[in-house]
């Protein structure tokens, strides 16, 4: 009865419910797209879901990330996001990876799943995500929002064009909108993600015709739509799958400034390693950094405070996802500040979930 109305669409029935029930598919990142993607895809009946990320919930995720309610504040995403897919559907195996897609984790992770869904928000991830689909012989679905604007398509599906082949060239770490001033439209993430819920679906039976070699791309603004069409690059292809992982992170960053990651600054600070931090978020962004050495200046107050900063040690300089925190080094890079500036990769996004578990 759960599935009836599967069951009577002919191109799906009883085999076609039972393939949903056999695949198993990888999430990476439970935030406004995975929300909306999760929860399609265990109503739909798909057996095995597995969820990677390693932040907490935050107040200001509740305006589109629909799985989380205020009593959430403070879990890990993964936990909350399986009980609740549980609740919704108990026939599921849910498994759950409460850390960070790195390329530490990525294949070992990656083989036991049948398709890969991308919910990430940075450019770096996507390129990792991508690299180590190709080597595994993965398709991966592709999602991204901004305002009101969203886009999705399938790579790497039956040898079909890669992320690579579309976006050859990694952005300028300086050129990514800061996570303050991105901003999206909280119903938009919930109709992309189901866009990659149905794509997903569509891969699993074998119906229809999938976003490969497609772009689709949404503006709910102007309530517009358009499919850009593109075709595999072998060079690419092959790039992302003689390329060690670790470069895929790094070559997609585009920067040689140098990067801390939530344990080592953990360690820093158990270890009383004399440092200052420079926290650039605006006042009301959380969790406070509770450090006696932490001097907060928002980036846009930057250009005229920065002789304030003290440079008699190294700078940490920290936002809550590690985007704007590498805009503020390469400003003071240009005003001839001492080069002991290290960005806390992640942000406070990351080392608060350390934090939490420690």
């Amino acid at each position: 009865m759960r599935y009836d109305r599967h069951i009577t669409i002919p191109e799906i029935g009883i085999q076609g419910q039972q393939k949903l029930l056999d695949a198993r598919i990888l999430m990476i990142g439970a935030g406004g797209l995975g929300c909306a993607a999760l929860q399609y895809l265990a109503a739909a009946g798909v057996g095995t879901i597995g969820i990677i990320d390693g932040d907490l919930i935050d107040e200001s995720n509740l305006q589109r990330q629909i799985l989380y309610a205020t009593d959430d504040i403070g879990k890990q995403k993964v936990d909350v996001a399986k009980e609740r897919l549980c609740a919704l559907n108990p026939d599921l195996t849910v498994d759950v990876y409460a850390e960070y897609f790195t390329a530490e984790n990525a294949q070992s992770i990656v083989t036991q799943y049948d398709i890969v869904i991308d919910g990430t928000d940075n450019f770096s991830t996507r390129y990792l995500v991508n690299d180590v689909c190709v080597k595994c012989y993965k398709p991966f679905i592709y999602g991204a929002v901004h305002k009101f604007q969203g886009q999705v398509s399938v790579f790497n599906f039956e040898n079909g064009p890669t992320y690579r082949c579309l976006f050859p060239q990694p952005v300028q770490q300086g050129q990514i909108p800061n996570c303050t001033d991105l901003g999206v439209l909280g119903v938009l993430p919930g109709i992309i993600g189901s866009f990659q819920a149905a794509e997903a679906i569509k891969l699993i039976l074998r119906i229809g015709q999938p976003l490969s070699g497609k772009l689709k791309v949404l503006d709910l603004l102007t309530n517009t739509e358009q499919i850009i069409e593109f075709t595999p690059n072998q060079e690419e292809v092959m790039k992302a799958r003689e390329m060690s992982l670790s470069k895929s992170n790094s070559d997609a960053n585009c920067s040689t400034v140098k990067g801390v990651n939530a344990n080592e600054m953990m360690s820093w600070i158990e270890n009383r390693i004399e440092i200052n931090f420079l926290d650039v978020r605006e006042p009301h962004e959380t969790p406070k950094l509770q450090h006696s050495n932490v001097i907060c200046m928002p980036l846009g107050q930057l250009p005229n405070l920065h002789s304030q900063i003290p440079s008699n040690r190294s700078l940490v300089v920290v936002c809550q996802h590690g985007i704007r925190s590498q805009q503020a080094i390469e400003f003071l890079l240009t005003q001839k500040f001492p080069n002991n500036l290290i960005n806390l990769e992640g942000g406070m996004a990351a080392f608060s979930a350390i934090e939490f578990t420690t």
